[in-house]
C-alpha cells in the first residue's frame, strides 16, 4: 500500500473536521451527499482518489467550498497561485482540464477556476446547493453553457452568470480549445450547531 500524499491527507482531515462541525455521522453525510459510507470512510482515512464531482457534492452538503476541503491554513497576507503547480481536479478524455486556483477567505467565499475544454468535450455538473452562483468568462475559443436543458453559446470575451442550483454542463465548441475562468460564488456557511 502506498503512502497517501500530503494533499490527500489534507482533504481527509478537512472532510472529517467539516463533517464533525456539521454534527453529521458518516452515514448521514453519505446519504445527503450521495456518497457511499465506504467511500467516506476511505476518504477520511486518506485512502482512495475522490473525483471532482464527489468533492463538489461533499462541499455543497457541508456548506463549505471545495478549496476548504483541499487547502491547508493560509500562509500569509497574499497568496499567489500558478496553474503549473496546481494539479487538475478534472481531466477530460479529449485533454480538457479544470484547476481550482484558489478560494477567497471570506464569509461568502469565491472559488476561482481555470478550465480548458477541447472542441466537443463536455463536463456535466450536478446542481449545487441554493445560493451558489457561477460565472464563466471565456478568454479564448468558444463554449456552450447548458443550463436546465437550454443551450447558451458563450464566445471569446463574453461572460455568463447563472444560479448553480440547476443541472448544468459546459461544452467546448468551435475548432480550437476553449479557455475560461470560472468563479463560483458560495453563500455564507450555515451556522454551526452549538
Amino acid at each position: 500500500m502506498t503512502e497517501p500524499t500530503a494533499a490527500l491527507r489534507t482533504v481527509a482531515a478537512n472532510v472529517r473536521a467539516a463533517r464533525q462541525r456539521a454534527g453529521l455521522s458518516l452515514e448521514e453525510l453519505g446519504r445527503r451527499a450521495q456518497v457511499s459510507k465506504g467511500a467516506l470512510v476511505a476518504l477520511e482515512r486518506a485512502q482512495g482518489n475522490p473525483n471532482l464531482a464527489t468533492l463538489v457534492r461533499l462541499a455543497d452538503t457541508l456548506g463549505v467550498s471545495v478549496s476548504d476541503l483541499m487547502q491547508g491554513p493560509p500562509e500569509g497576507r497574499v497568496r499567489i497561485a500558478s496553474s503549473d503547480t496546481i494539479a487538475p481536479l478534472w481531466t477530460g478524455a479529449e485533454g480538457g482540464e479544470a484547476r481550482l486556483m484558489l478560494t477567497t477567505s471570506t464569509a461568502s467565499p469565491v472559488e476561482i477556476w481555470r478550465w480548458r475544454l477541447a472542441p466537443g468535450e463536455d463536463y456535466p455538473s450536478n446542481p449545487h446547493r441554493p445560493g451558489v452562483v457561477e460565472t464563466v468568462s471565456v478568454t479564448s475559443g468558444s463554449m456552450t453553457l447548458v443550463l436546465d436543458g437550454t443551450e447558451y453559446p458563450v464566445g471569446t470575451g463574453e461572460t455568463a452568470t447563472f444560479n448553480g442550483d440547476a443541472p448544468h454542463a459546459y461544452r467546448g465548441t468551435g475548432t480550437t480549445p476553449c479557455h475560461l475562468i470560472m468563479t463560483v460564488h458560495l453563500p455564507p456557511a450555515p451556522p454551526r450547531p452549538s
